[in-house]
């Protein structure tokens, strides 16, 4: 169950995809439901917010080829601090 409160993650901090990620319409350039990030890639936190109505916290993270996506805790694992995303 998603909730709102504290960020478990920072700016600046290696995490990796939960699981894979898909498209949900936020790249319009690639088909819905497409496979952006593969489960265990690692990214970097590089902005923190929460969800204006539901006050959720949600993480911009930069994975691969700069491809930014917007993740929910659940979405996420702490990563190895080796040089982030690439």
């Amino acid at each position: 169950m998603m909730q709102a409160g504290i960020p478990q993650y920072a700016w600046g901090q290696c995490v990796q995809a939960a699981r894979d990620l898909y498209n949900d319409g936020s790249y319009p350039d690639q088909p819905l439901d497409a496979l952006l990030v593969r489960s265990g890639e690692a990214g970097e936190v590089v902005q923190v917010g929460q969800h204006a109505d539901s006050g959720l916290v949600i993480y911009m993270v930069e994975f691969a080829l700069h491809r930014v996506v917007g993740c929910f805790e659940q979405e996420l694992t702490p990563g190895q601090s080796n040089g982030g995303a690439q």
